[in-house]
C-alpha cells in the first residue's frame, strides 16, 4: 500500500511544462490486450535511472535556439542525435514482433490533454501524432524527406517508406492526475490501478499495424511524429504562431510471421487500463487511413481537449502550398476549413 501511494505522490508533482515522447512499445493480441516483452526507443533513458531529465529524450523541431520559431529546414533531421542509429541502451531491448502484428505506442500527456488552460494557442486534439515505417532507414533522416512525403501507399516522396497511422494526440481516455477538471472526469470514467510504471496517470497510446509484407530477420524502423503547434495572434510571445513537433525514432526487431486473420478478433471490454488498446484505434486497423480522418476541419484554435478518441475537427502545419519551398515555414502551411490533409496527397 505505501508503494502505492508513493507513486500517486509521485504523479501529482510530474511538471506539466514537460513534452513526450515514446516510452514504450507493446505487441496488442487479438483481443486488445498487451502481451508479451514491451520494447523500447532507440538510445532509451529509462525514467528509473538516476540523473534522468526530459531532456535526454525530448527532441524538438525547430530548435529553440533557431531565432524563427515557424521555420522548418530541410536540414532538421527526423532523430534526437541518441536516436540516429538502430542502438539500444541498455535495459531497453527492441520490441519483437510479427510482420503485420498489431501494436500500442505509449506516451505520457504531461498536462497537455489535462491542463489545456496552460498553453494557448493549442489546437483542440492537443496536436496530431503520425507514424511512418521503413525498413530502409537513414542515419540523418532528415524531417521533411519523410513527414509531408510518405504516404500510406509508399508512393510517395523517395519510396522508402509509408504513412502508417494519424491519430489525435489526445487518445480520449489518457490522463494526468492533477487539480484539473479533466483530469477529474477522466480519472473517474477511466479507473485503473497504480502501476510502478504510470503511477496513478493514464498514459495515452497510439495503435498501429505493422505492414504485413514487411520482412522478417530485420529491424522495422518506426518514427514517430507530434506536430503541436500555436496559432497566430494567441499567444503575444508568438504573434505570428509557432512550429512545435516532437519525434521518437525506434526499432521493431521482426520475428516471424502472422495470418491477416489472427490480428483482431472480439475486443475484450472488461480488461484491466493498463495492458488495453484503445478500442477506436483497435477496431480502425488495416483500414484506409483517410477513412480514419475527419472530412471536415476548423481554422478555430480551442483550449479545450476533445473527449472523443477519434481525430478531432483540427488540423494545421501540415498541408504544404505551392512548390517544396527550401526552407518551410508555418506561413508555407495552410490551415484549411473544408478538408483534412493527408501527407503525400494534394492539399485543395
Amino acid at each position: 500500500m505505501l508503494i502505492i501511494v508513493l507513486i500517486t505522490l509521485l504523479a501529482l508533482y510530474t511538471p506539466t511544462q514537460a513534452h513526450s515522447w515514446v516510452e514504450e512499445l507493446t505487441v496488442i493480441a487479438p483481443n486488445g490486450t498487451f502481451v508479451g516483452t514491451p520494447g523500447y526507443a532507440r538510445g532509451n533513458y529509462l525514467r528509473t535511472t538516476s540523473g534522468f531529465s526530459d531532456t535526454a529524450m525530448t527532441y524538438l523541431i525547430p530548435p529553440n535556439t533557431r531565432a524563427n520559431v515557424t521555420e522548418i529546414l530541410p536540414t532538421d533531421k527526423m532523430c534526437k542525435d541518441t536516436q540516429q542509429d538502430q542502438t539500444q541502451s541498455e535495459g531497453s531491448p527492441r520490441l519483437q514482433a510479427s510482420a503485420g502484428a498489431a501494436i500500442a505506442l505509449r506516451y505520457q500527456e504531461n498536462g497537455h490533454v489535462t491542463l489545456p488552460q496552460t498553453q494557448p494557442g493549442k489546437p483542440a486534439n492537443r496536436g496530431t501524432v503520425y507514424v511512418y515505417g521503413t525498413t530502409e532507414p537513414k542515419t540523418g533522416e532528415k524531417f521533411l524527406d519523410v513527414h509531408g512525403a510518405w504516404t500510406q501507399d509508399g508512393t510517395g516522396g523517395d519510396g522508402r517508406g509509408v504513412l502508417l497511422s494519424v491519430q489525435n494526440y489526445d487518445d480520449g481516455r489518457c490522463y494526468q492526475v492533477n487539480s484539473g477538471e479533466i483530469s477529474g472526469t477522466r480519472r473517474a470514467k477511466y479507473t485503473h490501478t497504480a502501476d510502478p510504471q504510470m503511477g496513478a496517470d493514464l498514459w495515452c497510446q497510439q495503435d498501429i499495424q505493422l505492414p504485413s509484407n514487411a520482412p522478417s530477420g530485420k529491424p522495422y524502423t518506426i518514427y514517430w511524429v507530434w506536430d503541436w503547434p500555436t496559432a497566430a495572434s494567441v499567444d503575444l510571445t508568438y504573434p505570428n504562431g509557432k512550429a512545435e513537433i516532437y519525434t521518437t525514432c525506434m526499432d521493431v526487431d521482426l520475428v516471424n510471421i502472422v495470418t491477416k486473420q489472427a490480428i483482431k478478433s472480439d475486443y475484450d471490454i472488461d480488461q484491466d487500463l493498463n495492458n488495453a488498446a484503445i478500442p477506436s484505434q483497435f477496431d480502425a486497423l488495416g483500414s484506409p487511413i483517410s477513412s480514419q480522418v475527419p472530412s471536415q476541419v476548423s481554422s478555430q484554435v480551442s483550449s479545450q481537449p476533445t473527449t472523443s478518441s477519434q481525430p478531432t475537427t483540427f488540423v494545421t502545419s501540415v498541408a504544404m502550398t505551392g512548390v517544396e519551398p527550401k526552407t518551410v515555414t508555418v506561413t508555407d502551411w495552410e490551415i484549411s476549413t473544408s478538408t483534412v490533409f493527408v501527407p503525400g496527397s494534394q492539399p485543395t
